[in-house]
């Protein structure tokens, strides 16, 4: 199965919406699935030449199975959040576990980063399992940090420092 990340491109854009607007996909992004087409089409044309930010479409041979990104990229401190998304119909595949080892090899090889961490609900097991096979490590509970279908939810920050991945 060929799988890839390739940069998002503005004809990407209804396909983000789609995910962007999936109830169950927001809940673990901790945001109101509302979002629309043209606002996220404004965001993208302010957003293209952000040195801060990368996002990628997952792509399965030529279709689109997900979005990919890295946000706050910190050139000082070298590090940046990691967000993903797998479409629905894609889920159950391994396909998390690839995209984001392809996310971390260009975190760490291309862009230098000494650290990539991200923030997952805590009761969102299968995630976790994922990004610890990967060496992801617990860095802390965050209590209450969101309030996401209609009650505060705890978070978990997971972190991986460029030399745990590369092996160094």
């Amino acid at each position: 199965m060929s799988t890839r990340l390739r940069a998002l491109e503005r004809e990407d854009l209804p396909f983000v919406h789609q995910l962007f607007n999936d109830a169950q996909i927001m809940s673990y992004w901790f945001h109101e699935p509302f979002e629309a087409l043209v606002e996220l089409r404004d965001i993208y044309d302010r957003h293209i030449h952000d040195e801060r930010e990368r996002r990628f479409v997952l792509d399965v041979e030529g279709a689109q199975a997900g979005l990919v990104e890295l946000r706050e990229i910190a050139p000082v401190h070298r590090n940046a959040e990691f967000q993903i998304i797998v479409a629905p119909e894609y889920q159950g595949r391994g396909l998390a576990s690839i995209a984001t080892g392809k996310a971390l090899d260009y975190a760490f090889a291309v862009l230098n980063l000494h650290k990539v961490y991200l923030i997952v609900d805590v009761v969102n097991e299968k995630a976790i399992h994922v990004y610890r096979k990967l060496g992801f490590q617990d860095e802390g509970i965050l209590r209450d940090e969101y309030f996401a279908a209609g009650r505060y939810r705890n978070a978990l920050r997971m972190g991986i420092l460029q030399g745990e991945h590369l092996g160094e």
